[in-house]
């Protein structure tokens, strides 16, 4: 019963949360898509100059080493040198996304103050 006496009085309140929740969230949405964007853009123009760069090389190494007896040595070699620097970039990926930060967290900690304050609100007064 205490509940249904309470409710107009927190309704104005909730409200006002409900829509800077969505606002929150709205911020939040928006900056995660503006760094998503910056860090594929970035991400696609380093891949396609990297995989130019390591091609350009690769067929440097196979030329100087064709009429060579170590031209599988250099062929596997690169092989290996590709594998060990995949490990390292998988690592640190890893790394990076346990770093991030969560999804909506901005709402998430103005939801965990206002629960405090609701359950004040809400929870029955003691005479």
């Amino acid at each position: 019963m205490r509940l249904l006496w309470s409710l107009p009085k927190a309704a104005p309140a909730l409200l006002r949360h409900v829509v800077a929740y969505v606002e929150l969230a709205g911020q939040d949405l928006d900056q995660m898509q503006r760094d998503f964007s910056a860090r594929l853009l970035a991400g696609i123009i380093v891949l396609v100059c990297v995989f130019f760069v390591v091609l350009t090389a690769c067929v440097l190494v196979v030329a100087m080493t064709w009429d060579t007896p170590h031209r599988v040595t250099a062929i596997v070699g690169m092989g290996v040198a590709f594998l060990v620097i995949a490990i390292i970039a998988v690592a640190y990926r890893s790394q990076v996304l346990s770093a991030q930060a969560p999804f909506l967290a901005t709402v998430r900690r103005e939801w965990a103050q206002d629960r405090v304050i609701l359950d004040r609100i809400l929870s029955p007064e003691e005479e």
